[in-house]
């Protein structure tokens, strides 16, 4: 049955490259019809999940999508992005502009290595210099500390990683070598440790497994959705009123199902939504998506690959359930800390351990190393629910250097901290961000 299903997707993807290759991608960028952004609109031979690449690859340029118009009905996807850099402005540089539209092209032509990952697994992966390893388990306070701290002690070094946590769940992405070799880790045995040993740390919550190349975020979203980090268990917290509101009616006429999504405007919103509509094997014919001041709308009109709308009461809660929960995963909850210093074995480790000693709990983290330097972005929050004490702060900025720990204090829940993508190095640090460091943080 699998060979036969492998067989059928095989044969799917050549007659895409095949129709792609006689109809390749038209991407046209106008700045003149917008006053206050770039219109960015693409053709293109529809196929299955092409609206999370171009969203994907737009997002991956740190660009942010002010308002779109996405229409896939048929055989043809023909969608317009308004979009600007991440300081909010046109991009205004012809050879940029050049670029972006190139990078868009060559993503979606028939040569393109973008795979809509129908596989949900968390575990260990070789990949080009580095060993990935994926995490999931139940959130508690320490808990990266005690990862970090077993990764340093079996001589791992991590050179990124990306920590999300939402409704107790915890999922991460690491990226680590070996301390010696500096290069990806190739043993088996060793690889076996280092899984058995993480499983023990997450109290045998981690399911191990090879995995794919799926984009890192996407990877993310995967791994919490598939560990139903969407149920909610006891007392919702925080304010109600400003959580995500989501409804899904159907559109009996034409045999969709309407999404609406009001929330606070963010940057990566739409990919989160995108992205957790396709996981969850929803195709998005017609959309619009639109942002005023702090706010943003989307509205979809989806149905299952299987081609019929939602189709049940309990179907339609846990597609509000879960687009809920992909908004509410990157708004992270704390003060926003950003560490920018030389890079050295166990400093993840050492960090982390402090925060802990301290009684701060990691709700989020971003950890990337670039020209020899770590540029951490963590968000943290008193262990016990109490405000974080700023003497608790001035003590953990003294101990690791009053310019190496920036505090970026704690009314940012709804923003990303500034990031880069690894893209942006190829446009000659076009979209420049703000940072502790003369370089940006890196966006996986």
């Amino acid at each position: 049955m699998d060979g036969e299903l492998s067989s059928s997707w095989d044969s799917d993807d050549e007659y895409e490259k095949f129709i792609l290759k006689m109809n390749p991608p038209r991407v046209v960028i106008d700045n003149d019809s917008c006053i206050n952004a770039t219109v960015v609109r693409v053709d293109s031979a529809n196929k299955y999940g092409i609206l999370l690449e171009v969203v994907q690859v737009l997002t991956d340029l740190n660009l942010n999508i002010k308002k779109a118009y996405i229409s896939s009905d048929g055989g043809w996807f023909m969608d317009v992005f308004n979009v600007t850099n991440s300081d909010g402005e046109k991009i205004k540089d012809e050879t940029a502009l050049d670029e972006i539209a190139d990078f868009i092209r060559k993503s979606l032509g028939a040569d393109s290595s973008f795979i809509p990952s129908r596989r949900r697994s968390v575990g260990v992966e070789q990949a080009f210099d580095y060993t990935s390893i994926e995490l999931t388990g139940t959130d508690r306070p320490g808990l990266l500390s005690e990862v970090s701290a077993v990764l340093t002690n079996l001589k791992c070094n991590v050179v990124s990683a990306e920590v999300w946590t939402h409704n107790t769940r915890a999922a991460a992405v690491m990226h680590v070598t070996d301390l010696e070799t500096g290069s990806a880790i190739n043993d088996p045995l060793r690889l076996s440790s280092i899984k058995k040993l993480l499983s023990h740390v997450l109290k045998g919550r981690t399911m191990v497994s090879p995995v794919g190349s799926t984009h890192r975020e996407r990877r993310l979203h995967q791994m919490m959705l598939a560990d139903r980090d969407y149920e909610r268990s006891g007392e919702v917290n925080g304010d109600v009123t400003q959580r995500p509101k989501v409804s899904v009616v159907n559109c009996g006429d034409k045999d969709y199902s309407v999404v609406t999504i009001r929330c606070s405007d963010r940057p990566k919103l739409l990919f989160d939504t995108v992205c957790t509509l396709t996981d969850m094997q929803y195709v998005v014919f017609h959309g619009n998506v639109d942002s005023k001041m702090s706010e943003a709308y989307q509205e979809y009109y989806i149905r299952h690959v299987d081609g019929s709308p939602v189709k049940s009461e309990a179907e339609r809660e846990r597609v509000i359930q879960c687009l809920e929960a992909a908004i509410e995963r990157r708004v992270s909850e704390g003060i926003k800390l950003e560490l920018c210093t030389p890079d050295r074995v166990g400093l993840l480790s050492e960090i982390t351990r402090i925060f802990r000693e301290n009684g701060l709990s990691v709700t989020r983290a971003e950890v990337a190393t670039h020209d020899k330097n770590a540029v951490n972005t963590f968000y943290v929050r008193d262990a016990t629910g109490s405000p974080v004490d700023p003497r608790t702060l001035d003590m953990i900025r003294n101990e690791l250097g009053q310019s190496v720990l920036q505090v970026k204090g704690q009314n940012e829940m709804t923003k990303t901290p500034p990031q880069v993508s690894p893209t942006r190095f190829l446009f000659g640090g076009l979209f420049k961000s703000k940072s502790p460091c003369n370089f940006g943080l890196i966006s996986f």
